[in-house]
């Protein structure tokens, strides 16, 4: 693996290449990108590519990657011109699976820079306010952040599980629930301080709250698959990647496993890796 750093318009970007390019098969590198997520959580994955050449990269302002722009926001239109700057120094196009607030950037991306990307696997878009409870939606991630603000990371992080496991549109009866006690999550009670959480904060909120160009999309030579894990049909996230693809005229593609199902147990919540890549194959061979 080589690690490079490019410099844009305000930022240092910091990215993976596992293989080599010109890539050895032919096929454009597989692109894998997340957000708030690094290129760490994307280690299991690129493993189960050996024959590929597998590029990862960490957003402006997280993980290795810095930035000089005087903001503490993401926007979608900034992360997806991050990532065709990338592109454009791999000598592009790219095959892209995308992952959660990557897959809002990758959509994003396939609007804004149509050349881009060949076949764009987007996994579990987190387009909240597209889903027929959107602005109930949009309440209940506001209590996130308010919990974070109010009782710190453990108090943030148990709201945010419970939400995310919520199953079905959020009615009363989920705002009826009492707080989340972060102890029966095994999260700390402890207020560490931090209010600068990019998934328990408001900045990332414009990520959620994107609406894909879906003009743009359909008129890209992109292949679009929006993706889903079947472990998360009922979740919010299995849920607004039903919405993403009716939006765009498609029937959603089943993943195995749930929202993380391409990680080993790095991080706490192991999915289904093997299986997950080799759906991801399958899917991406199928262009």
């Amino acid at each position: 693996m080589e690690t490079y750093t490019l410099t844009t318009a305000g930022a240092d970007l910091v990215y993976d290449v596992r293989g080599s390019l010109p890539t050895d098969d032919g096929r454009p590198p597989l692109f894998l990108i997340g957000h708030p997520m690094d290129a760490s959580g994307f280690v299991a994955l690129a493993a189960r590519f050996p024959d590929r050449t597998v590029v990862t990269y960490d957003p402006r302002g997280l993980g290795r990657s810095t930035r000089e722009d005087g903001r503490v926001d993401w926007t979608p239109g900034i992360l997806a011109d991050d990532v065709h700057a990338v592109i454009t120094k791999l000598g592009g196009p790219v095959e892209m699976f995308a992952s959660s607030g990557g897959a809002v950037t990758a959509l994003a991306l396939v609007a804004r820079h149509p050349g881009d990307v060949t076949t764009l696997v987007a996994h579990e878009p987190p387009l909240i306010t597209i889903t027929p409870d959107g602005p109930a939606a949009v309440r209940a991630r506001a209590e996130v952040r308010d919990a974070y603000k109010k009782r710190g990371w453990g108090a943030g992080m148990a709201a945010f599980v419970a939400m995310t496991s919520w199953e079905g549109e959020f009615t009363d009866a989920y705002f009826a629930q009492p707080a989340p006690d972060p102890a029966a999550f095994g999260m700390p009670t402890e207020d560490d301080g931090s209010r600068d959480d990019p998934l328990l904060s408001d900045r990332s909120w414009a990520v959620s709250d994107h609406r894909p160009d879906v003009n743009a999309i359909n008129a890209a030579p992109t292949r679009v698959v929006i993706a889903v894990g079947e472990e998360s049909r009922a979740v919010q996230t299995g849920r607004t990647a039903e919405a993403a693809a009716e939006l765009l005229g498609q029937r959603v593609t089943v993943f195995p496993s749930h929202h993380g199902g391409f990680l080993d147990g790095e991080f706490g919540y192991p999915g289904q890796p093997d299986a997950f890549a080799a759906r991801l194959r399958e899917v991406l061979d199928a262009s």
